[in-house]
């Protein structure tokens, strides 16, 4: 005879799992912003930055963006040197070239 299914345990099990993966999921956007050194920004910019990034539809800009974060994990994965060592050196320079576009849209 087939021992019955415990939903209630299953659906718990599920919502832990949910739980942990979206913790994980918060950690590691915290962990690239940390990596890049968007964490020199303000809440403000950095929001606006990420709101005119959503509304691209350019999908031309898109492709570019998406090698440069390929880039940007194949780099990390190659050394082996600290997150913090490495990006700071880097970080200022894609920032300056940034801003002015994320500046004029919270101006505006």
């Amino acid at each position: 005879m087939r021992k019955p299914r415990n939903f209630d345990a299953e659906l718990k099990a599920l919502e832990d799992k949910a739980r942990e993966l979206k913790s994980r999921k918060v950690q590691q956007l915290g962990e690239l912003v940390i990596a890049t050194g968007a964490d020199a920004l303000s809440a403000e910019e950095l929001m606006g930055a990420l709101l005119l990034l959503m509304e691209t539809k350019d999908t031309g800009k898109r492709e570019v963006w998406a090698r440069r974060g390929a880039t940007f994990f194949q780099g990390r994965a190659r050394r082996s040197v600290p997150a913090t060592d490495r990006d700071t050196s880097n970080a200022p320079s894609q920032l300056d070239r940034a801003q002015p576009t994320s500046g004029g849209a919270g101006a505006a």
